[in-house]
């Protein structure tokens, strides 16, 4: 199953285009008649219907308008700005820098009751210690030009863990082996994080599964992602951020966790496979790299 990030957002995009076409054509007007009414050029509205274009909410108010139906117009801008809302560039985001992208998504974590993780790239946020966050957040912030705060989004991040030890939150995290021996920070920080990893699998409420690395094994390894209850999905890439809500959607994320969960160890497997690659981290050429972040 291909997960693209895109899809989602463009999907939203194009079923709002549909129905935009089909209130003009229940209006009985061509496309030159509602462009002509609109006091705009026809081709826009080509461009629209086939959400080559998106539309602005003066746009879908006036279409609405036009088709003698003004009271679809407030829908329609709703399914909008979900759409639009779907996909957040990094710059967007990050435009006042790191912290306040941390701050945000606390109300988010404090709702949610179920939580299901898949990892590709990283530690997971809610189980990564300080000094792995800050070489993370450190390379994002130099590699992106952002304003420097990174010690106060350090903070916001670790602030967020909480929720690990409140209330009656499950949490079940799936992280691939080449994680492990990503190097983040250099040898002595992924030394703590593997011991911080291993530790936490041991939380009565927190299950750790490692999905070994193969050459024959049949599911790959797609983007990270979050699953917040059955609720939403979020997913993070390197060009945005991705959030999903359609039941369909998140439904599709969530069958594809548990295949992931299915190629991965948990328990004492799990922590061999992360005391192997702490053991890994002592010798010399892991030592010789200990400077480095990502």
């Amino acid at each position: 199953m291909s997960l693209s990030p895109y899809s989602h957002a463009q999907q939203a995009r194009q079923a709002l285009a549909l129905r935009l076409a089909e209130l003009r054509r229940e209006a009985g007007l061509t496309g030159r008649e509602l462009a002509r009414l609109c006091g705009w050029n026809p081709s826009k509205t080509s461009r629209i219907e086939n959400a080559r274009t998106a539309p602005t909410a003066d746009d879908v108010t006036a279409w609405c308008g036009a088709c003698g139906v003004p009271a679809a117009a407030a829908d329609l801008i709703a399914s909008l700005r979900a759409a639009e809302g779907m996909w957040v560039e990094w710059r967007r985001m990050e435009r006042s820098g790191l912290r306040q992208a941390q701050v945000n998504r606390l109300p988010l974590y404090e709702r949610t009751q179920r939580f299901r993780s898949y990892s590709s790239w990283l530690v997971p946020g809610l189980l990564q210690t300080r000094s792995y966050t800050a070489a993370v957040l450190g390379a994002v912030q130099r590699r992106r030009g952002l304003v420097d705060d990174v010690t106060e989004a350090v903070d916001a991040r670790m602030d967020r863990q909480r929720v690990l030890h409140e209330g009656d939150r499950r949490f079940a995290f799936l992280v691939e082996e080449s994680v492990l021996r990503a190097g983040v920070g250099g040898a002595q920080v992924m030394t703590a994080q593997l011991g911080a990893l291993v530790a936490a699998s041991s939380l009565p409420n927190v299950s750790v599964g490692i999905v070994p690395a193969s050459p024959d094994r049949e599911r790959w390894p797609v983007e990270g992602f979050w699953i917040y209850d059955s609720a939403q999905v979020n997913v993070e890439l390197v060009s945005g951020y991705l959030t999903v809500t359609a039941p369909s959607e998140v439904a599709s994320y969530a069958a594809t966790f548990s295949e992931l969960a299915e190629c991965a160890v948990h328990g004492t497997a799990a922590r061999r496979l992360i005391t192997t690659a702490m053991a890994a981290l002592d010798s010399p050429a892991a030592q010789d790299r200990s400077g480095q972040t990502p």
